[in-house]
């Protein structure tokens, strides 16, 4: 943001963020700030975050705030659209947040085709709780809760959460997959789905492919071949919906 609207003395006591190091989460915020500010719209936000790391963002932004229980940021999100429908809600997760204990409120307010905008950053762990198996691990993805790799048979699928979301909504809604390996084309996703939030055409929902550094314990190099090429590999980035 543009220091007319972030004093110094604000941005000295909140910045840099609170994520580990190579954390995708910074990247994935740095791109929509970005698109509230290429669209004007600060004054109007209201940013809601979960429990998890997505927490740490609660102060990452000066606009208007507010921290939910964890899974609960989309229905609260979606009351304050009801109550205030000239607002531009975000509601910012986990793929804890959003596809499990928060699970049934994604599913609901994407088939009511709410007028609010999902962001959900998928690192493939239940990162701050230090790296167990989430709804998007992938097969055979070793984590603290699977050490000998995922078995689908076992433990199910993981959770393909654009494509589901993408076949509940009805018209006007906007669904994508970005990646932080592609920060134009993020970006780009995510003020898409804010103009469609503007428009007043229905739910948007914006899946982000990020990194874990810390519990993938892996270096710069592994990091980024995990998220450019393994999670691409089975996570399809494109748009499937209100392209």
């Amino acid at each position: 943001m543009a220091d007319l609207v972030m004093p110094r003395s604000w941005r000295k006591e909140t910045k840099p963020h609170k994520f580990c190091p190579g954390c995708g989460h910074g990247l994935i915020l740095k791109a929509l700030g970005q698109a509230i500010d290429e669209l004007d719209i600060q004054g109007r936000v209201v940013y809601g975050c979960d429990i998890g790391c997505s927490l740490l963002s609660w102060d990452f932004f000066n606009i208007d705030t507010v921290q939910t229980h964890h899974g609960r940021t989309t229905p609260v999100m979606t009351g304050i659209k009801r109550a205030r429908p000239e607002t531009i809600c975000i509601a910012y997760m986990g793929d804890g947040g959003g596809y499990a204990i928060g699970s049934q409120h994604l599913v609901n307010a994407a088939s009511r085709n709410e007028r609010i905008t999902v962001i959900l950053a998928n690192n493939t762990v239940y990162a701050m709780t230090g790296g167990q198996m989430a709804p998007t691990t992938m097969p055979d993805q070793k984590t603290e809760t699977s050490p000998y790799g995922r078995d689908p048979e076992a433990t199910g699928h993981s959770m393909q959460g654009p494509e589901m979301v993408a076949a509940i909504t009805g018209d006007g809604a906007y669904v994508a997959r970005g990646t932080i390996a592609n920060m134009r084309q993020l970006k780009a996703y995510l003020k898409k789905a804010l103009e469609n939030q503007l428009e007043g055409r229905g739910f948007s929902f914006v899946e982000a492919l990020s990194t874990c550094p810390t519990n993938w314990r892996t270096n710069a190099e592994e990091t980024w071949k995990f998220v450019e090429e393994t999670m691409t590999g089975y996570f399809k980035v494109g748009e499937l919906k209100g392209k």
